[in-house]
């Protein structure tokens, strides 16, 4: 579960030691800055679920500084703090973006109670947004976050000049092993599958999806093929060693490539249509095993060949 880490930003020392003891005998995180300067570079090192700002500030004023956590941090809420007699009104903070305001001097008591509530809106914003992209059943990114992920990771390889690998793969005669061993046991297979390919990718580099149904996918970045193929031939072991009974993985591996004169969503779909053709390859010589689109085996001068573990 994600820590809830407060910033709070005021250019006086006492308000911030004040708020600062509310805030740890809330049972929160915090830490401090002294100005939106300090802020700022503060945010680009810290976690944070929410700013707590003062809008009278030097160099940077809350205002400037709820614009750029707008812009930068959209998903910090941010609840403004200033004194009575300052020319910002409610509905001039809440329009440039704030989650709440408070008037000095702070109550600890609703200072809490509005913590506490930009909390809970928070995290369930969270879990919201996880369910959008997961897969509830094998907890790998879903078919809708594929499409984004992947056209995000070929723009960036254009512009740095890497290759993007899609591999995909089926479970091989899955409805046989569903009959013998039941739905749940199905189950139990997929959510395997889910874990032996988190297991075999780089965190924050690779990105593994449940496709739909049986099929799963994944997108590597900056690699190079033979790793590619070690990797599959790894997840194919691991999967055989679970020994579910009649089935297996077909593996299909194609290379993302860029033609200038199509869309990038042409080429996309290029992408997914030869890397599906290469896994039904798999399929119709035996599959359990990995074979490459016709592409990556002229450049890699392996031809057509079956590579199985």
């Amino acid at each position: 579960m994600q820590t809830n880490k407060i910033l709070i930003v005021d250019d006086d020392p006492a308000i911030l030691d004040i708020m600062g003891s509310y805030i740890e005998s809330f049972g929160f995180e915090y830490d401090k800055s002294k100005d939106g300067l300090d802020a700022v570079e503060k945010l680009k090192s810290g976690d944070f679920t929410i700013a707590l700002i003062d809008m009278i500030m030097p160099n940077m004023d809350g205002m400037q500084l709820l614009k750029h956590i707008r812009e930068d941090y959209p998903k910090i809420g941010v609840i403004v703090i200033t004194g009575y007699g300052n020319s910002f009104s409610y509905t001039d903070v809440i329009r440039a973006g704030a989650s709440d305001f408070m008037a000095k001097p702070l109550n600890p008591d609703e200072l809490e109670a509005k913590l506490s509530r930009l909390v809970r809106e928070l995290n369930l914003v969270r879990q919201l947004e996880r369910q959008s992209i997961f897969d509830g059943l094998t907890d790998l990114y879903n078919r809708r976050y594929f499409d984004g992920a992947v056209l995000m990771e070929a723009q960036r390889a254009e512009r740095q000049d890497y290759p993007v690998f899609l591999q995909f793969m089926d479970v091989d005669n899955l409805k046989g092993f569903n009959d013998e061993a039941g739905h749940q046991g199905g189950d139990r297979l997929l959510r395997e599958v889910g874990k032996i390919l988190q297991q075999s990718i780089r965190e924050n580099v690779d990105w593994a999806f449940r496709y739909g149904g049986d099929e799963f996918g994944v997108v590597f970045t900056q690699i190079e093929l033979p790793q590619i193929v070690s990797v599959a031939n790894r997840i194919l072991k691991k999967f055989n060693q679970k020994n579910f009974k009649g089935t297996g993985l077909s593996i299909g591996i194609a290379a993302f490539v860029r033609h200038h004169e199509k869309s990038w969503n042409e080429d996309i779909v290029d992408l997914v249509s030869r890397a599906d053709k290469a896994l039904y390859k798999a399929k119709i010589q035996g599959k359990n095993r990995v074979v490459l689109d016709d592409l990556l085996g002229d450049r890699s001068k392996v031809g057509q060949r079956t590579l199985t573990p």
